[in-house]
């Protein structure tokens, strides 16, 4: 299954590792910044669009930073059936 992430990009469900939700990142949250430089150091990061990013989907082969909000994101993923904790 394919998941509409924004723009014109789809990525593969499967290939998805891990969702962040970057509205919920904190400044002193080091490691995630020093993630998204790294990324973008070898040329795996990739923006979506360019409004304000939301969401870092990290998958197999690339890193996208998304306008979407994790949540709805996450909803595409695995349906309505998804409900936060």
């Amino acid at each position: 299954m394919f998941v509409h992430i924004g723009s014109d990009i789809t990525v593969r469900s499967s290939s998805v590792i891990a969702v962040v939700n970057l509205e919920e990142v904190l400044p002193s949250q080091k490691d995630v910044y020093d993630f998204i430089n790294h990324e973008d150091e070898i040329n795996r990061l990739q923006y979506v669009t360019d409004d304000i990013p939301k969401t870092l989907v990290i998958t197999d082969d690339r890193t996208y930073v998304c306008p979407l909000s994790s949540q709805v994101f996450l909803n595409r993923i695995i349906g309505d059936n998804y409900t936060q904790a």
